[in-house]
């Protein structure tokens, strides 16, 4: 095997090339490569289509990558030269035709020998800017704009930063949101991919990996919208059984429900896990991970619902109510609660959570308060309960803290608007 090397080039001879009376060929090739880190193949097929000046990205069908001010004036001037029918970006400045991959290496290799960069490569280029991506960004944006996973990223250029590593374990404090529209937007997108497939029996069934390498045809039934597991038998959803059924009229000779389209044998654990967290990565889920999604399937199954029938019945819940409730522990009830907030299927008033209809949002109750005080005059601690839809005590924060803020004054039992406010 083929010892994978780099030769990065010396920036200050790469400025020189670019600023040289080279032909418009070779100045686009190299900037392509260097500034924006194509491949040769991706530098003969880019078309304008591709290139998104109002964003200042180049649109590949893997990924997108921003690109730099003067790479994006440099092609919007070339696009302002040419002829607008012609949808290719680097053409022959001779006949104004595509080049083949062999003269766009030429090419390259003529400019760079003229500046002393004999040993730096076409392909040299692309690896330096994944490297000075790597020296300003996380992994997780380099390999988005790269298309080269974390694995590859941390054997391949590691060794040439000063930490020598690349860390790709996922470091947070709390619980991963699932963002329900862009997993959406993403499964789409990947159709029936192998990742795909495993997102949505994770997400919607609540498999683990070990089911999904190892899940077979026959234990799909398709008239019973049924998956049949050792143990369980598990309904299927929409979004499953359609994904299945076309993933079936595509494969319908495979015994295994996810092969490898080369050996055509089941994926490995490890291989499968790998792909996913690479199409995570490239969609800008990068804290999300398998365990997250089973954890929110499980949830929307059962503890969702549950909560909402409290809540339904004793107009608020509590963290401890959730802990007695689901058996579950502090944090886990905590992270539950607020998950359901993010959904906006629950609206958090001190340390109670209500059903987002039945209250005042946090963010609206100091303007409802003043409203109701110009209108009535005053009014009682009870009657700001009633109108923000919460308890008497939980009221008893809001004022104290409105009243400091000289927004309201307190006679007795009573709240009123302050004189000059009346005034005003």
């Amino acid at each position: 095997m083929q010892e994978y090397v780099v030769n990065r080039p010396d920036e200050g001879a790469m400025n020189r090339i670019l600023s040289q009376n080279f032909s418009v060929a070779t100045t686009t090739i190299l900037r392509l490569a260097w500034q924006a880190g194509l491949l040769r193949d991706e530098i003969q097929r880019l078309t304008w289509e591709q290139v998104d000046f109002l964003d200042s990205k180049l649109v590949l069908p893997d990924r997108s990558i921003p690109i730099p001010e003067d790479l994006a004036r440099w092609l919007w001037n070339l696009r302002d030269s040419r002829d607008r029918r012609l949808e290719t970006v680097v053409l022959s400045d001779r006949d104004q035709k595509p080049l083949t991959p062999q003269s766009i290496s030429r090419l390259a290799r003529t400019a760079l020998d003229k500046e002393n960069q004999a040993n730096v490569r076409l392909i040299d280029l692309r690896h330096d800017f994944i490297l000075r991506q790597l020296e300003e960004h996380d992994w997780q944006y380099v390999s988005r704009i790269t298309g080269v996973e974390a694995a590859g990223l941390n054997v391949h250029f590691a060794e040439h930063l000063e930490q020598k590593q690349i860390s790709t374990r996922i470091h947070r404090e709390s619980p991963a949101q699932v963002d329900e529209f862009a997993l959406w937007k993403l499964l789409r997108a990947e159709r029936i991919s192998p990742a795909a497939v495993t997102l949505w029996l994770t997400w919607q069934l609540g498999f683990q990996l070990e089911d999904i390498v190892s899940l077979r045809w026959t234990q799909v039934d398709f008239r019973k919208e049924t998956i049949f597991l050792e143990k369980d038998q598990i309904p299927m959803t929409a979004g499953v059984l359609t994904v299945l059924r076309e993933l079936r009229a595509q494969e319908p000779n495979t015994e295994f429900v996810l092969t490898s389209p080369r050996s055509r044998q089941p994926y490995d654990r490890t291989r499968l896990s790998k792909l996913v967290r690479a199409t995570l990565v490239k969609a800008g889920m990068d804290d999300l991970t398998l365990r997250d999604l089973r954890m929110d399937c499980g949830f929307r199954a059962g503890g969702e619902g549950a909560i909402t029938a409290f809540v339904q019945k004793n107009r608020s819940i509590t963290r401890n109510e959730v802990i007695d409730l689901l058996q579950v522990s502090r944090t886990t009830a905590y992270n539950r609660l607020k998950q359901m907030v993010r959904r906006g299927k629950l609206t958090q008033v001190g340390a109670r959570y209500y059903l987002p209809e039945t209250v005042v949002p946090p963010e609206q109750q100091s303007e409802v308060i003043l409203r109701y005080l110009e209108q009535e005059g005053f009014a009682y601690r009870q009657d700001i309960a009633r109108i923000l839809g919460i308890g008497a005590a939980q009221c008893r924060p809001i004022l104290q803290r409105m009243a400091a803020a000289g927004q309201i004054m307190q006679q007795k039992q009573k709240y009123i608007l302050p004189p000059m406010t009346k005034e005003g």
